[in-house]
């Protein structure tokens, strides 16, 4: 079975950091992990990517944006987004994430968590 393939976009280096500890744990592949939401949608649009993790607030492109493009393009369309924010407000702003995300979880949040939220939404079991 091949590996689920992921992108993380969080703006902060050492997040972003986390979001890689997590990912890793989770046993998926990581195809990027980009500081930036056009770098995020550059790597999801070359295909192949299961899931993207898309912090909210990023400068250029938000999450927000991403996810819009994802869902609006027909080949990315079926990529699942698990949006990460330190904002209340925003996540629960359902007509901001709800309808452009497959899931959220709010900073700060523990590798672990992170972790079992990547294998829940991919279908994955738990670690070996």
């Amino acid at each position: 079975m091949t590996a689920k393939r992921v992108v993380i976009a969080d703006d902060d280096a050492d997040i972003r950091g986390l979001m890689v500890i997590a990912a890793n744990r989770a046993g998926v592949e990581i195809v990027a992990a980009v500081d930036n939401g056009r770098a995020a949608l550059d790597a999801v649009t070359a295909g192949g990517v299961d899931l993207a993790v898309l912090d909210i607030s990023m400068p250029g492109l938000n999450g927000v944006e991403v996810a819009e493009a994802i869902r609006g393009d027909e080949l990315t369309r079926s990529t699942l987004i698990l949006m990460v924010s330190a904002s209340v407000q925003l996540l629960s702003d359902h007509g901001v994430v709800a309808d452009r995300s497959d899931s959220f979880l709010i900073k700060p949040f523990s590798p672990r968590a992170l972790s079992e939220r990547i294998r829940s939404m991919l279908g994955l079991g738990e670690p070996a």
